[in-house]
C-alpha cells in the first residue's frame, strides 16, 4: 500500500482502504482530514456511504475503546451512521425475541421470521405491547393488525 503514496491525494475510497492499515495515530488523523474531504467534495449519498464505511472502520480499529471515545476522537455522533443502527436494531431483536419466548413460549419458525423482518420502530413497539400478552395468540393477532 505504501506504493499508493500519499493517503490524502488518493481518491477517497482508494484512502479508506489505506486507512485499515495505518497505526493508530496516524489514522485518527486521516479519518478526520477524509471526513472533511468527503463532505465537501462528495455529494450527499456517497458522502453518507464513505461516513458508514470509515466509521466502521475506526470503530474495528480501535475496538478497546468506547463509542464516546471514538466519536470524540472523529468529532461525529456514531449514532448517526448505519453501522450504530444496524447494531441497535439487532441487539432490539435479539431482546424482544427473548422477552416473547419467556412471555408467550417457543416461537414457530414462521413467527420467529416475521418477528426478524421488523424494521426498528416496529420492535420497539412490539417490545411495549408484549408486555400484555399471554399466549401465543395475542402476538399473532399483534402481528395480524400490524399487517392490516
Amino acid at each position: 500500500m505504501d506504493e499508493l503514496g500519499d493517503i490524502r491525494s488518493l481518491p477517497v475510497w482508494v484512502a479508506l482502504m489505506v486507512l485499515t492499515i495505518l497505526e493508530d495515530e496516524q489514522a485518527t488523523e486521516e479519518a478526520k482530514y477524509l471526513l472533511t474531504r468527503s463532505q465537501r467534495e462528495t455529494p450527499e449519498p456517497a458522502n453518507r456511504a464513505i461516513i458508514d464505511l470509515l466509521t466502521t472502520i475506526m470503530v474495528y480499529k480501535f475496538e478497546g475503546k468506547s463509542q464516546t471515545e471514538v466519536e470524540e476522537m472523529l468529532g461525529i455522533t456514531l449514532k448517526e451512521t448505519r453501522v450504530y443502527r444496524e447494531i441497535r436494531e439487532e441487539g432490539e431483536k435479539s431482546l424482544v425475541l427473548r422477552q416473547l419466548t419467556r412471555r408467550v413460549g417457543e416461537l414457530p419458525q414462521e413467527v420467529r421470521q416475521r418477528v426478524e423482518s421488523l424494521s426498528l420502530e416496529q420492535l420497539e413497539n412490539l417490545g411495549e405491547a408484549l408486555l400484555d400478552f399471554t399466549s401465543m395468540a395475542d402476538l399473532e393477532t399483534w402481528l395480524e393488525a400490524l399487517e392490516s
